[in-house]
């Protein structure tokens, strides 16, 4: 990915939010921003990307990407940056009752367990993953927000989201021979 891989990510999943609600018949939008944002207020849903973190365990691994050309060796990033994105997916407060959000969230939480990869871009999938989160770590997410009153919330991690210098990097000379050559200095190669 590149320097817009954090929106992209965020698009992939506000669309496919979209499309499970679509698919169930249960109208309404999903909003992504502040959950006080006043365009927020006919949502269904309020996606907000409340914490970006390094991937500790692919951090210093280099980014490979599949060619564009089949049979092409893929494209190599060194020094790219991965990172999880920690999104809270919360019930709207449009019109409706407990029951009704409930099942909006419920539509959510199921969209992203049978369709856990979401397609950022052509090459790279990213993985949703419900992530728990205890009663303090919630309410210090909606402290932030004090002219809001607390709704139903889940909080999903998603990862790997790569942050690509903009070149990848210079391909190596090819390798023509792999014989190692310990202990044979001084010797004739056909001897």
């Amino acid at each position: 990915m590149s320097a817009d891989a954090i929106s992209r990510t965020t698009l992939a999943l506000q669309r496919t939010l979209e499309r499970a609600l679509k698919d169930a018949n249960q109208n309404g939008s999903v909003f992504v921003g502040p959950l006080d944002d006043v365009n927020a207020g006919g949502a269904a849903l309020t996606v907000l990307l409340y914490r970006i973190v390094p991937n500790a365990s692919l951090r210093n691994t280099e980014h490979r990407v599949p060619a564009p050309n089949p049979g092409a060796a893929p494209i190599v990033f060194l020094n790219s940056l991965p990172l999880d994105l920690y999104y809270l997916i919360t019930v709207g407060k449009g019109p409706g009752n407990g029951d009704q959000l409930l099942r909006v969230l419920g539509i959510a939480i199921a969209a992203l367990n049978e369709f856990p990869h979401l397609a950022a871009n052509a090459q790279d999938a990213v993985h949703a993953s419900l992530e728990p989160l205890s009663t303090e770590e919630i309410s210090r997410i909606w402290a932030l927000f004090p002219t809001v009153n607390y709704r139903t919330s889940v909080c999903y991690v998603v990862s790997p989201v790569w942050v690509d210098p903009r070149a990848p990097s210079g391909v190596g000379p090819a390798v023509l021979r792999d014989t190692p050559l310990a202990g044979a200095i001084g010797r004739s190669e056909h001897a």
